[in-house]
């Protein structure tokens, strides 16, 4: 009986060790990448291109040619930032600001008045910089604002999983009862399989939605290309048919990101180094539209010390599993924005409290009933008039 229970419990010792080593590290955090093409382990994973912007600022006005730091000349994240495969023309001028110059009191001030004017929007980031004046230090900084809705809401469809993962998410969409005036809002990319299918949605304005539906790991600027080439090959209808389905889940996440690889090294050719990089990202996507806020920062100082037909069986476009967003305006050649999910519960749980959940919250503290309807976060209208980046 002794060796028995020997036995068993040998057995729940390596189970358990199995189920330990075992754990997915690939899921265990939310990332920002610098550039389309960078790589992560992490499944979840977003990129935006205000780092890029404030990059080709430092590139083209400090450095004046490639950036590569003494003794790590091999250095990916500069070598592919380098190439600069996003510049400011890739996106409207109202749609971002930017802007360097010595650090001081002033230039924190001008950022500030510039960000209100324009978007009627605060900094996450100037508060975290030390902003005393220095003859050899410069502040690279740049934001990128978009808040556009669709045509007309979409609607909210019955909570269900999402993927692999425990509990119920919202979605939103169009289900066999909802109006036909959803469907020309949608367009079919491919419909290869139930795994493997994109499409697009219209906004009021020039923005398009993209999702792409597939399990490929590979970093953006791939799953990019693929999604296009997937397109021009695909010889079935493109209209979204009465029959047709989409289920699409609301995202809300937030991510403050620094990229210690680039900093506290030696700029070959100069007498500089990058002292801080960061970058933050805040998004949301429901049925009525999207929202987006990302800024980006960064510091360098001298360092001289240094070293088929209508009659299809029906397409149930449901992104219930892992699928990708890029936002891209429509006459441009490139996406200003991507983001992998894999783990919604995960990326969901890094947003920001939206203003009817504090509401509700303070409410339920005094004794009134909280409001169990769908929250929309809500965005000061934009400015009236557009600063003037300085240093552009």
């Amino acid at each position: 009986m002794k060796k028995l229970l020997v036995i068993f419990a040998l057995i729940a010792i390596c189970s358990g060790a199995v189920f330990a080593f075992g754990k997915d590290k690939t899921n265990t955090d939310f990332v920002l990448l610098p550039t389309m093409q960078s790589k992560t382990d992490q499944q979840n994973r977003a990129w935006v291109g205000t780092f890029q912007l404030v990059w080709n600022d430092f590139q083209n006005n400090i450095v004046k040619g490639s950036v590569k730091f003494e003794g790590d000349e091999k250095n990916q994240t500069a070598k592919e930032l380098n190439k600069q495969k996003f510049k400011a023309d890739q996106i409207s001028a109202n749609s971002y600001y930017k802007t360097f110059g010595l650090i001081s009191p002033d230039l924190k001030t001008q950022i500030e008045t510039a960000l209100m004017k324009k978007f009627n929007e605060t900094s996450d980031i100037t508060g975290m910089i030390d902003w005393t004046p220095s003859p050899d230090k410069y502040l690279f900084y740049a934001m990128l604002k978009k808040d556009f809705k669709f045509f007309t809401p979409f609607d909210k469809l019955t909570p269900a999983r999402f993927s692999k993962f425990p509990g119920k998410v919202e979605y939103f969409g169009i289900s066999p009862k909802s109006d036909s005036k959803l469907d020309d809002m949608v367009r079919i990319l491919f419909y290869n399989s139930r795994d493997d299918f994109a499409v697009s949605i219209k906004t009021e304005g020039k923005d398009v939605v993209y999702l792409y539906r597939t399990d490929d790991n590979k970093t953006f600027d791939k799953l990019y290309k693929d999604m296009m080439y997937k397109e021009r090959g695909y010889m079935g209808w493109h209209d979204f048919l009465p029959k047709d389905e989409l289920r699409v889940p609301n995202l809300n996440l937030y991510k403050m990101q620094k990229y210690p690889e680039l900093t506290k090294k030696q700029i070959k050719g100069t007498d500089m180094m990058i002292d801080e990089a960061i970058q933050t990202l805040q998004f949301t996507m429901n049925n009525e539209g999207v929202k987006l806020k990302s800024e980006a920062a960064m510091i360098a100082k001298n360092c001289a010390l240094v070293p088929d037909d209508k009659k299809q069986a029906p397409r149930k476009c449901y992104f219930d599993d892992t699928f990708v967003v890029f936002l891209q305006e429509y006459d441009r050649k490139a996406p200003y924005f991507a983001l992998r999910v894999y783990d919604l519960n995960l990326i969901n749980s890094t947003g920001k409290p939206t203003v009817e959940e504090t509401e509700d919250a303070e409410s339920t503290d005094s004794g009134s009933q909280a409001d169990n309807s769908q929250p929309v976060q809500k965005t000061p209208a934009e400015g009236d008039s557009a600063a003037v980046p300085a240093g552009e």
